[in-house]
């Protein structure tokens, strides 16, 4: 699958203002946004790469938001969940954005490139998100610029270190660890299947001048590899399918370090931290894998308890194709769903669903 490396390129097309509230599931109301495209099922192949040997992916479901200037920092600091003010060179974050009503509208990776802050986000809400954003900065010296065009994401999991010390001088040793180059930034992110996994954002010239070198050691494989393997490690991603419908701790950002609750205000900080501090917290993320294929299980979608049927239990976070047959999710349910009887996909009488162990454990809820 030697195939031309794509940017990570924004959507012209998702032109949705964050100023509008969004719609349950779909795109802010009276606006129109692209969604991501329905990946094709990868080949046995393309898991086997991963699993048993190293491969590597371009990575076009994502866009990269670039925030600049002497506020870039402290601005970003005053939206997102997480603390950018404190931003070293050496480490990356995840961080969320909310609204008002503690609801997220998207989920970042974020990190300094010399006096540049920046958000790696999914592709679908890029455009709407940085929009929004913008329209916050009012007389800080900060400006978001999409440089999606001018840079490559790159995933690469399993065996690639060897690969990797080809192009970096060192690699990062710990999850969200960063390491810079000249071609560009590697950051280590959490490991799935015991596999290693780490992202390769630079310049689009000076990662395609390596592609060659890398090919020689790796197999490239389809990015929907990394989608699965975002789900097995139990990270969430918010894409436009889910913009508005979880408080961060719904899809675990809590425990995953991607909401500093000692930080100033951003918009939603007191649902948030009324959330946390008041053992509010009734709904949680689980992985878990159905029957079917990614045409009709996708984001969004509602999920329905056996002993309930007449009202949703919970949603789709995020679903991909798995290796060993079906669609591995990362599902938002209530606890008390997951206590007896079962989850059933889109109606109570659909797909069951197959709860698997997250990679990481959950705090006890009062």
């Amino acid at each position: 699958m030697n195939t031309p490396l794509a940017t990570a390129s924004g959507n012209p097309s998702a032109t949705a203002s964050g100023a509008v509230p969004a719609t349950p599931g779909g795109a802010p109301s009276g606006q129109s946004a692209t969604a991501l495209p329905v990946l094709p099922r990868p080949s046995a192949d393309e898991f086997a790469a991963v699993l048993e040997h190293g491969a590597y992916m371009a990575l076009t479901q994502f866009g990269v938001i670039d925030a600049t200037g002497d506020d870039a920092a402290s601005f970003l600091h005053g939206q997102l969940t997480n603390d950018t003010q404190h931003l070293d060179a050496a480490n990356a974050r995840l961080a969320g954005y909310c609204s008002a009503k503690g609801r997220l509208l998207a989920s970042f990776l974020t990190w300094r490139s010399g006096d540049t802050i920046r958000l790696l986000v999914s592709k679908d809400v890029q455009a709407a998100v940085q929009k929004r954003l913008s329209m916050f900065v009012l007389r800080a010296k900060a400006k978001l610029v999409d440089a999606s065009g001018e840079l490559a994401v790159i995933g690469l999991a399993g065996d690639v270190r060897k690969a990797l010390s080809g192009v970096f001088d060192a690699l990062p040793d710990g999850v969200h660890v960063k390491v810079d180059g000249a071609a560009g930034s590697l950051i280590r992110v959490p490991d799935a299947f015991e596999r290693l996994r780490y992202l390769w954002i630079g310049p689009k010239a000076q990662i395609e001048a390596h592609l060659p070198q890398l090919r020689e050691k790796l197999k490239q494989v389809s990015p929907a590899v990394w989608d699965w393997l975002d789900i097995r490690a139990g990270e969430p991603r918010i894409t436009q399918p889910v913009v508005e419908q979880f408080v961060p701790q719904m899809v675990n950002f809590d425990v995953l370090g991607a909401v500093n609750f000692r930080k100033g205000c951003y918009p939603g900080q007191e649902v948030v931290a009324r959330s946390q501090y008041r053992g509010t917290i009734k709904r949680r993320t689980s992985l878990a894998n159905v029957a079917g294929e990614l045409d009709t299980v996708q984001a969004g979608a509602e999920l329905f308890h056996s002993d309930d049927p007449g009202q949703p239990c919970g949603m789709v976070v995020n679903a991909a194709s798995a290796r060993d047959g079906g669609v591995d999710l990362l599902v938002e349910t209530k606890l008390a769903a997951l206590e007896s009887g079962s989850v059933h996909l889109g109606a109570a009488e659909g797909p069951a669903l197959r709860f698997l162990a997250l990679p990481y454990g959950l705090p006890t809820e009062v």
